[in-house]
């Protein structure tokens, strides 16, 4: 049984249908890549998984839940975690302290009214800062990061509460040749504990990491497979070869 499983999801706004009848499962411990031309859905489907939107039609199950309705505390309570492309790093406290302030918002208003989840907390906040580089880092001001080492606390921010599900928005975003194949590295060692779903426009990133891509286009999916299934997914290329 898939871990996620989004079954004909519709969602209208106005009289734009975004998405037209999406079916999209991801597997326990699986990288699925979510492509397509500007404008398919993607960030769209996003949203409908991750509580930003709620579908106009259809259904979507999250760990033998149905969380099509529930808002987003609900679904991280559920295990599901996300990053947007825009940096929501808070600049003004330390690295530390963003990576704290991601596993304290898991905990009991008891535990932070008494501050004792600070100490309860630090060997898992430096744990994931030294999964993603950033232990050396960890006094200074989050805003004095590099933009690449921002996308990197966001997603050791986003991994803290050890989700079951990552959602990826463009996470290399802005970021150097170098910065890239570094998240790829970074990235692959949560396969042992967590599903991904990634949107991301560098496909050579997507092939690297990917175990199954879905390819999107006008709200409806297209094709979904391995790599070598989408690449030779005639339908596939020529969306691409007529619209990127």
């Amino acid at each position: 049984m898939a871990l996620l499983s989004v079954q004909n999801v519709v969602k209208i706004f106005g009289e734009l249908t975004a998405l037209s009848g999406v079916d999209f499962d991801v597997a326990a411990r699986q990288f699925h890549g979510l492509v397509g031309p500007n404008g398919s859905g993607k960030s769209t489907l996003m949203k409908c998984i991750a509580g930003a939107e709620t579908p106009t039609q259809g259904s979507i199950h999250f760990d033998d839940a149905d969380i099509t309705a529930d808002p987003p505390h609900r679904r991280a309570r559920h295990g599901l975690s996300i990053k947007f492309q825009i940096t929501s790093v808070l600049p003004a406290l330390s690295v530390y302290d963003n990576v704290l302030m991601a596993l304290q918002a898991r905990g009991s208003t008891w535990s932070l009214m008494r501050s004792a989840s600070r100490a309860a907390l630090h060997d898992s906040v430096m744990d994931a800062l030294d999964r993603f580089r950033l232990v050396d880092r960890a006094d200074d001001l989050a805003g004095i990061l590099s933009h690449g080492q921002q996308q990197w606390l966001e997603i050791a921010m986003a991994l803290a509460p050890q989700p079951k599900l990552l959602l990826l928005d463009e996470p290399t975003a802005g970021m150097s040749l170098e910065e890239r194949r570094v998240t790829g590295e970074l990235l692959m060692p949560i396969r042992d504990t967590c599903s991904l779903v990634i949107v991301e426009h560098d496909l050579d990133f997507i092939r690297d990491i990917c175990d199954v891509i879905t390819v999107l286009d006008q709200g409806a999916v297209i094709g979904s497979g391995t790599v070598e299934e989408i690449q030779n997914n005639q339908r596939v290329q020529e969306v691409y070869l007529s619209r990127v």
